[in-house]
């Protein structure tokens, strides 16, 4: 069974920059698929971006484009969200999720394992 944990989150002022880390461990390492989700409370998981098997295959959500970025090791043991320009609206927990396929997507339904999450908190 494999494992994934975020770190990273935290308080930042508007404008400011967070990386958060996803940690993927366990069987987990043979899927290169991969995502990072937010959620705020009594709202549904958003999704922010992803990977596909390769590289190249990376998709933002509408919300963040310009201003995140995804990236990972080279290893695929972990991933990374670069989040620059932050705004109040981005605070949420923020989740890595590994997809039951080895294909990107961004369906929540698609998704069937979740880190625990970390808190990402912008003040005006």
């Amino acid at each position: 069974q494999g494992q994934l944990a975020e770190s990273g989150g935290g308080l930042v002022q508007a404008g400011g920059s967070l990386r958060l880390s996803c940690t993927v461990s366990g069987s987990f390492l043979s899927n290169y698929a991969m995502a990072w989700f937010r959620q705020a409370p009594g709202k549904g998981r958003e999704f922010v971006a992803g990977f596909g098997a390769s590289d190249e295959n990376i998709k933002y959500g509408d919300s963040v484009q310009v201003r995140f970025t995804i990236s990972r090791t080279d290893s695929k043991a972990v991933f990374f969200l670069q989040m620059n320009s932050l705004r109040p609206d981005d605070t949420d927990v923020y989740y890595c999720a590994r997809p039951r396929k080895f294909v990107l997507t961004t369906h929540l339904s698609d998704f069937a394992s979740w880190g625990q999450g970390t808190q990402v908190t912008v003040s005006s």
